[in-house]
């Protein structure tokens, strides 16, 4: 996401940077660009507008060209006026109420409703270890009811069933007192999506939200839509309130001009995004962070709150007490560690989180990136327990032999060996060299991790 936004900007204020003292024409000109780099990622004209004004209000003031690093200041007040521009904080769901808390989730068809609301119970389960029933008022498409009961038994969360022969409005009440009979701690209700915006759709849910009392109504919009996505939570949040947004389909979005339009132009704040098309690829929105991701300062809290949550640590202290023992680091647990990579997102949504990366060159970026993840996977896969522990005994015809089971060349297979070879060395070196801590500060001034972009 942000990735158009991003280069221009940084390109901007690289040649800002360049120069030893800046004047007032210099950023009006640094100005022009970013402007044009905000419409280029879909922000509204009037948001565009508006932050050009501040920023370049500010920019000319003592605040930074009476700076000792006026280039350097300039970003600060770009970074400080996104994430004003975004809402400030995360917004977090406000679930302090007498059990159950019920959130009411609203959006139009294809947006990714059904799922998101799965994504939801998911992270409330297992983030916040809440008792979570979903149900679908959806009655006009009865696929959507059965995808829901689907998502719900895949994520381990408790599903109250419903037909197309109810009304929206009683199904969301049944639901409600089920959830007040078994004590669930929060219930979210699927409402009915339509193609486009209409008085039946707006009608129909208005009764729903009567009858239940949300303490959330959530509008979840498909962030691909641009401005599209900006005002169509502007009409959802008239007839209904809207408490918060939920940006979907945002990995596959460049602009970003959805996330950076819609707390100014509604004034509800986006309180998650939708990273992908896994259960666990929700993500509490931070304006800070995301600030600093657009400018190329990387998001390490975002990344290390991954680690924490998705690497499995069993796994972990499993390879932690194989050192211990003297063993060596074999392609069994390279393959586990590529694994969970991929759990966190793959290669890029890593990189993307970790600073200075926009100063790597894309050809060592493509060496890294997750379709190798993928290939490295199917090698090691393709090959016998025997030779994932003693890979010494990988011959010519032994590796003719994986390469035509994974569907990879011979030289991918060497090359596997080679990225192998260096990351066992690694190992070796962490456990002389006192742990991890110990290492990357031998790395320092030696270019990085071997097998690994510097």
């Amino acid at each position: 996401m942000f990735e158009q936004l991003s280069d221009k900007l940084r390109s901007t204020f690289k040649n800002l940077s360049g120069k030893g003292r800046l004047t007032e024409a210099n950023i009006t000109d640094a100005m022009r660009e970013v402007r044009i780099a905000l419409l280029e990622a879909d922000v509204s004209l009037e948001v565009t507008r508006d932050f050009v004004a501040r920023v370049k209000q500010r920019a000319v003031g003592q605040e930074v060209l009476g700076s000792l690093t006026p280039g350097q200041a300039v970003v600060k007040v770009v970074q400080e006026e996104l994430i004003e521009l975004m809402g400030s904080a995360n917004d977090a769901l406000h679930l302090n109420t007498r059990p159950p808390a019920v959130i009411l989730v609203a959006g139009l068809q294809g947006a990714g409703k059904t799922t998101t609301v799965g994504k939801l119970a998911h992270l409330l389960k297992t983030r916040d270890k809440k008792s979570v029933l979903v149900t679908s008022a959806d009655i006009y498409r009865p696929a959507a009811i059965k995808q829901l009961e689907t998502v719900a038994e895949n994520v381990g969360v408790d599903f109250f069933p419903s037909s197309a022969d109810q009304s929206p409005v009683s199904i969301a009440q049944g639901a409600l007192e089920q959830a007040k009979k078994l004590s669930h701690d929060v219930l979210i209700v699927d409402s009915a999506g339509r193609l486009h915006i209409d008085d039946e759709l707006m009608a129909e849910i208005q009764q729903v939200h009567a009858a239940i009392s949300p303490v959330e109504t959530l509008f979840v919009v498909d962030s691909m839509t641009g401005q599209d996505a900006v005002n169509s939570a502007r009409v959802f949040d008239q007839a209904l309130s809207v408490t918060g947004v939920i940006l979907t389909k945002t990995d596959g979005d460049a602009r970003g001009g959805a996330a950076l339009s819609i707390r100014s132009v509604t004034g509800k704040p986006i309180k998650f995004l939708g990273v992908g098309e896994a259960m666990d690829a929700l993500e509490p929105f931070h304006p800070d962070r995301v600030a600093s991701r657009i400018l190329g300062m990387g998001d390490v809290l975002s990344l290390v709150e991954e680690v924490e949550r998705k690497v499995d640590r069993t796994k972990a202290e499993k390879l932690a007490k194989k050192f211990a023992k003297g063993k060596e680091f074999d392609l069994e647990d390279f393959r586990d560690q590529m694994i969970q990579m991929q759990n966190m997102g793959g290669m890029a949504s890593m990189m993307d989180k970790l600073p200075g990366m926009d100063k790597i060159p894309q050809k060592a970026l493509d060496k890294v990136g997750d379709k190798q993840t993928s290939q490295t996977i199917a090698i090691i896969n393709s090959m016998t327990p025997h030779e994932r522990r003693f890979p010494a005994v990988l011959r010519g015809s032994r590796k003719k032999r994986i390469a035509i089971g994974s569907g990879t060349q011979v030289q991918d297979v060497n090359r596997l060996l080679k990225q192998f070879m260096q990351m066992q060395k690694m190992m070796k070196r962490m456990k002389k060299k006192g742990g991890m801590r110990g290492l990357m500060q031998q790395m320092k001034g030696q270019g990085g991790m071997p097998g690994m972009p510097p």
